[in-house]
Parts: C-alpha cells; sequence; structure tokens
C-alpha cells in the first residue's frame, strides 16, 4: 500500500516536471536566415536565440571549420568580421564575396542535445550588357524581321522580356549552362513591319536579381511608298468661273520622294496652268477645265497619287431689289412684255444668282415676286370693276311704261288700248321709279 502511494507521488512529479523540463529546451529557439548577396559586395550572416541560458553560440563555414566561437574568431579570414555578439544574437560580416563562399553555413548552440541551424549563401552574379542584334538594319514596309537579344554569364539565369514602343512582343528564350556554371540566355523575337514603325524603338529587358531595369534598344528604320495628300490652298469656298485655282501637293514617304508630277485623268492639263515643285496653279476658270487632277508621287519602294475633281460654277450674280406700284385708276391695261426687257428697265439690275455644277445650262430666271405682284394688281382691279358695275346696274332698276302701254289697264281689247293711249293720258298711272 506504501508502495503504491509512493509511486503516484512519483507520476504525479513528473508529469508536472517534464512540461516544465520540456518548456526549458524548446523555449531556447535557435534561428538563422538565407543570405542572397551580389558578387563582390557584403553578406551578413545572423545566428539568434530565444531565451538563452548562457549557452555558447558558434558559427562554422559550409566546411564545418569554425568562423566563431563566441566573440572569437579562429578562422584566419580577415573578410569575416564580427558585428555583434550578446547571449542571444552572433552576427557576422562577410565582405568581397565570391563565387567560392556560396554554400550552407551553420549557427551552433551548445545545449544537450546541441541545436544547428542553416544559413545558405546564395552569390547572384549579374549578366553582361545585353547584346540586341537585328537580321536587316533598313525594313521595308510590310516585311517580316528577326531580333535576338542575349544575355551572358549570369547566375541564375536572366529572363528577357521584349517591348516595340508600348507594346509587348512574345520572344522565344533559349538557355545555356557554361563550364563555369554560369548561364547565358538567348531570346529571339518575330514580327513584321509597318511604316508606322519607323522610329519606334524596340527594347530587350532584362531581368534578374542582381539587376533592376537592365536593357538594351535598338530603333526601327522602315522604308516605305510615298502618301499623297492635295490641299486645296485657293479658294476657300466653290469653285467659279473666272477664278483662280492653287492646289498644293503633299508627298511623303521614306526615303522622301524626288519626282511629283501632275496630270490630268482622260485630258491633257490646261496649256496656261503653271506648275512648280508639287503646287498646281490655274488662272481664269471656265467649265471646259472640269475634271479630274491627279498629283503622282514616287520613290523606289513604289507610287502613290491623290485626285481633285474639279467643278467650276457659274460666276456669281446679284438679285434685282423688289419695286412697289401705285394704283390710280380703276381700269388696267396688260400687256406681254420680254422679262429681259423688264429687267433693262430697272436701273443698275442684274440677272438674277443661279449656281450649277460644271456641264450644265442656266436656266432662264424667273423673278417670283414680280410674277406675285402683278397677279395682285389684277385681282384688286378686277374687284373694283364687279363694284362700280354693281352699283351701276342697281341704280337703274324700276318700272316703266311705254306709249302703246298707256290706258291698257282700262281696255277691254287691245284696240280699244290703242285708242286710250292715242287719247292722252287720262285714264293712265303715273310712271313710277323706284330706287335703290
Amino acid at each position: 500500500m506504501a508502495n503504491a502511494r509512493s509511486g503516484s507521488l512519483a507520476t504525479i512529479l513528473f508529469l508536472f516536471a517534464f512540461p516544465a523540463a520540456l518548456h526549458q529546451v524548446v523555449s531556447q529557439n535557435l534561428v538563422t536566415d538565407d543570405v542572397a548577396v551580389v558578387e563582390g559586395e557584403t553578406a551578413i550572416i545572423s545566428c539568434r536565440v530565444k531565451n538563452n541560458d548562457d549557452s555558447v553560440i558558434q558559427l562554422l563555414n559550409p566546411n564545418r571549420q569554425t568562423i566563431y566561437f563566441r566573440d572569437m574568431r579562429p578562422l584566419k579570414d580577415g573578410r569575416f568580421q564580427l558585428v555583434n555578439f550578446s547571449d542571444n544574437e552572433l552576427r557576422v560580416s562577410l565582405s568581397n564575396v565570391s563565387l567560392s563562399d556560396e554554400g550552407r553555413y551553420v549557427c551552433q548552440l551548445y545545449t544537450d542535445p546541441p541545436q544547428e541551424a542553416y544559413a545558405d549563401i546564395t552569390v547572384l552574379i549579374p549578366p553582361g550588357n545585353p547584346v540586341i542584334e537585328a537580321k536587316d538594319e533598313v525594313l521595308s514596309e510590310g516585311n517580316e524581321t528577326e531580333m535576338t537579344c542575349t544575355a551572358m554569364s549570369s547566375k541564375p539565369a536572366a529572363t528577357i522580356r521584349w517591348m516595340k514602343g508600348d507594346k509587348e512582343l512574345s520572344g522565344k528564350p533559349k538557355v545555356e549552362l557554361t563550364y563555369d556554371k554560369m548561364y547565358t540566355v538567348t531570346s529571339r523575337v518575330t514580327f513584321t513591319v509597318s511604316k508606322e514603325d519607323d522610329g519606334v524603338p524596340v527594347t530587350c529587358i532584362v531581368d534578374h536579381p542582381a539587376v533592376k531595369d537592365f536593357r538594351a534598344r535598338k530603333n526601327l528604320e522602315v522604308q516605305y511608298k510615298p502618301e499623297v495628300k492635295i490641299v486645296v490652298e485657293f479658294p476657300h469656298g466653290l469653285t467659279r468661273e473666272g477664278e483662280t485655282l492653287e492646289l498644293t501637293c503633299e508627298a511623303k514617304g521614306k526615303p522622301q520622294p524626288q519626282r511629283v508630277s501632275w496630270l490630268k485623268v482622260d485630258d491633257d492639263v490646261p496649256s496656261h496652268a503653271v506648275i512648280i515643285g508639287g503646287d498646281l496653279y490655274i488662272d481664269n476658270l471656265n467649265k471646259s477645265y472640269n475634271g479630274t487632277y491627279r498629283c503622282v508621287a514616287s520613290n523606289p519602294l513604289g507610287e502613290s497619287f491623290d485626285d481633285y475633281v474639279l467643278y467650276v460654277y457659274d460666276a456669281p450674280t446679284t438679285t434685282p431689289k423688289p419695286t412697289t406700284a401705285t394704283i390710280t385708276t380703276t381700269s388696267i391695261t396688260t400687256s406681254t412684255q420680254n422679262p429681259e426687257a423688264s429687267q433693262d428697265t430697272v436701273p443698275g439690275a442684274e440677272p438674277a444668282a443661279h449656281d450649277s455644277r460644271a456641264g450644265e445650262g442656266a436656266p432662264r430666271t424667273v423673278d417670283h415676286a414680280v410674277i406675285g405682284g402683278v397677279v395682285a394688281v389684277v385681282v384688286f382691279a378686277m374687284l373694283c370693276l364687279l363694284i362700280v358695275l354693281g352699283r351701276y346696274f342697281a341704280r337703274h332698276k324700276g318700272t316703266y311704261f311705254t306709249h302703246e302701254a298707256k290706258g291698257a289697264d282700262d281696255a277691254a281689247d287691245a284696240d280699244t288700248a290703242i285708242i286710250n293711249a292715242e287719247g292722252g293720258h287720262t285714264n293712265s298711272d303715273e310712271k313710277k321709279e323706284y330706287y335703290i
């Protein structure tokens, strides 16, 4: 019974003591970090301990040689320098890092059992300046070209991107491992050029952990046939008879067009037309000059043209001012006269304005205002005439008796009526008149 109680007590004490001891061991965590450093620069190795109980910290190289034991440096390599030493940290710097320094370094804490943490040092070697090459130095529009970009001797392998202006291109990379464990990357891109690509930069961008914004650039030189545009310098509105026509032919190409010529489609250019370089002048226009005028420009890559269709309109005319007439009589005498003659009777009057397309005849001009005025006068005169006739007939309306009818009311027959009529006015009524 006593043995059982002592065994239980021991078990209880062990259960309370073991977590405390476990906590004490686990809490002494030894940690470190991997380091990436560019060749020739300085690497920092840090061994850190949480809740250290005065245990010894040391740093070993990849060959398990002690670099630092606490704050002492047994290894005779002056590139290793103590940066910081305390109960919780051992920090060491390695200057002028080379590829031979790459490997796994060991942080060691003397506990029971000992603890180790590993810091991998990676040495970065940037590539050399990227080299961009083009298959063709001078391109023609519509042709396909190929460019390559090479980034040599880097560690790790670089990645290459392409840009044409602000547009990204898709390249095909090729990675090669050299004898000294370096990487050479070559990227190839193919695309078709247009005239808009002339002067546009193509950029090879190299991405690598050791460098930023590493790039090479080459501007495209694209040749293209001329672009032709005809500009009307004068007139700014319609082209009318008697005016001057000034046209300018603007031609742009690469190489620049050396020859610019003017012609008239299906006809000859007017004999008095003046051509100076890309300018065409035609004075005193008339409708016989109507047609299509063409400017042609050429260079070694081809020929281009632009057309201008000429329509000559009638010369501008003015519209005669409307006149007013005063009606002084009730009767109107109408007569037919030549419209041209009536225009001549108005001082300073000109034919009405009319524009027509080239080749169409000008119709006779009609002054609708004059016609409306004449019709109004005729209608007014007719109304006045009707009023006068109505009043005239109304004034002469009444009842009258002839000599034969005198005394006819009292006669038994016609013979008696005649006798009574000859006898005087005894039995007759007086003349009656009615006025309205």
